[in-house]
C-alpha cells in the first residue's frame, strides 16, 4: 500500500513533470504527498583565480533560494487545487548533500518521484535518484522530462530478468499493477549473464493469481538491452515501466554502463524502479 510519497521538485519554471505526476499519483491512491526543493550552493569555476567576490556568491545564493522557493509555491498551488494532504520544504545544500539528504529522507516514505535528467543538460536528478535507490530500500519513479499529463495505467510493461531487483520491483509496484488494464511481462533473450530459460511463465502465473491480466513476452535482444526494452515499450504503447534498478554494483554500472543507466538516460515513459 502506498500512502506516503516524496517528490523532488525541479527548479525549472517551465514545468515540473515529477511534481505533476506525483500529484496525480497521490490523488489516485489517496496518499499524503511531501515535496522538497533543493537550493544548491554556488559552484565557482576553477578558472576563477583567487575566488569570487563575496557579493557575487551571495547574489547567486539568493537567486538559487528564490528559484527553489518558487518551485515550492508552484507545487503547493497545484496540490491545493486537487485537495491533497501535502507538506513541502526548501533546503539549501550542496549537490552531494542534496543526494545524501534525499536518500535518507526517502526511508520515511513509501515511494519517491523525480524528473529524469535531460540528455543534453547536466542536472542533479540522476545522482539523487541513485542515492534514493541505494540508500532507502524504497522504490523510485523517474518521470521523463518530456512527459506531460497525469497517471495512465492502461498498459504496464514489467521488465523481468529473474533477478532479485526485478522481483523486488514487481512486489513494490503491486498498487500500480492492480490498476492496470493489461500487464506485459517482458524478458529479453540473449541478455549477457542471464539464462533464456528464466521462469517467465511462473512470474506470469504469480501475477495472474493477483487478478492481473498478464501476457508473458520473450523478445530477442536487438542491440543493447535497454534499446530492446524501450523499442518494445513503444511498440505496445506502454504507459508505465516496472524494472529492477542497478542489478550490478554502482561502480560497475558507472564504468561499464548498464541497463539502469541506459534507461535513466533514454526512457520515454515513467519508470518504476526498486533496488
Amino acid at each position: 500500500m502506498i500512502k506516503d510519497i516524496l517528490v523532488n521538485l525541479s527548479l525549472d519554471a517551465k514545468g515540473d513533470p515529477a511534481a505533476d505526476y506525483a500529484i496525480a499519483i497521490a490523488s489516485a491512491l489517496e496518499a499524503h504527498l511531501a515535496a522538497v526543493a533543493f537550493s544548491y550552493e554556488p559552484i565557482m569555476p576553477l578558472t576563477v583565480m583567487g575566488g569570487a567576490p563575496a557579493n557575487f556568491i551571495d547574489a547567486q545564493r539568493r537567486e538559487n533560494d528564490a528559484a527553489a522557493q518558487a518551485a515550492v509555491d508552484r507545487f503547493e498551488e497545484a496540490a491545493r487545487r486537487e485537495g491533497l494532504s501535502v507538506a513541502s520544504q526548501m533546503l539549501s545544500t550542496s549537490l552531494s548533500g542534496a543526494a545524501d539528504t534525499f536518500g535518507r529522507m526517502t526511508r520515511r516514505f513509501d515511494l519517491s518521484i523525480l524528473t529524469q535528467t535531460p540528455a543534453d543538460k547536466a542536472a542533479p536528478e540522476e545522482l539523487i535518484a541513485e542515492n534514493a535507490l541505494f540508500q532507502s530500500g524504497r522504490p523510485v519513479i523517474m518521470v521523463p522530462y518530456i512527459h506531460r499529463g497525469g497517471l495512465k495505467l492502461d498498459r504496464i510493461m514489467v521488465c523481468w530478468d529473474g533477478g532479485r531487483a526485478a522481483a523486488r520491483a514487481i512486489g513494490d509496484a503491486m498498487p500500480f499493477l492492480q490498476r492496470a488494464k493489461a500487464v506485459d511481462v517482458v524478458m529479453v533473450l540473449g541478455e549477457e549473464g542471464k539464462h533464456d530459460a528464466l521462469p517467465g511463465a511462473e512470474m506470469g502465473a504469480h501475477l495472474a493469481r493477483h487478478g492481473l491480466n498478464v501476457d508473458v513476452k520473450r523478445v530477442v535482444a536487438d542491440g543493447g538491452v535497454q534499446e530492446t526494452l524501450l523499442s518494445y515499450a513503444a511498440d505496445i504503447n506502454a504507459d508505465f515501466l516496472v524494472m529492477g534498478g542497478y542489478g550490478h554494483s554502482r561502480l560497475r554500472e558507472f564504468i561499464l554502463g548498464g541497463v539502469t543507466r541506459g534507461m535513466l538516460a533514454s526512457m520515454t515513459v515513467p519508470c518504476f524502479m526498486s533496488h
